[in-house]
């Protein structure tokens, strides 16, 4: 995230570590399978502001993940999604070929900030 203009403290890298967290962890606890890998992609796309992060395993789910409250409130875990659907403008799956899925999410940034300085205004 450093490199492409984000330090380790601001929003954006700060989201996307806590989404790719969220997402690196459903797919080894949730979606491995022996003798295969857990796959973690992170694209940027400057003009459209946002990074597109993708986790893959080789589970396939009959359906796809929701971001809903634990049964039990009390409970160390099942909020996950719920910070994935706050954090990222969007989020949802897609089939993996031959085998499992895809699970991404996109986290907007905002623009870089444009410069007056040299300028009359």
């Amino acid at each position: 995230m450093e490199e492409w203009g984000h330090p380790p403290a601001s929003d954006t890298s700060c989201a996307v570590a806590l989404v790719v967290a969220e997402l690196a962890a459903n797919a080894v606890q949730h979606g491995r399978v022996p003798g295969h890998d857990c796959h973690l992609r992170l694209a940027l796309d400057a003009t459209a502001g946002l990074v597109r992060i993708e986790v893959a395993d080789a589970a396939s789910e009959k359906r796809p993940p929701t971001a809903r409250p634990s049964s039990y409130p009390e409970g160390e875990s099942g909020r996950g999604l719920l910070l994935v659907d706050v954090l990222a403008v969007r989020w949802g799956t897609e089939p993996r070929r031959p085998l499992g899925k895809t699970v991404w999410a996109e986290v907007s940034f905002p623009p870089p900030a444009v410069s007056l300085s040299g300028s009359d205004a």
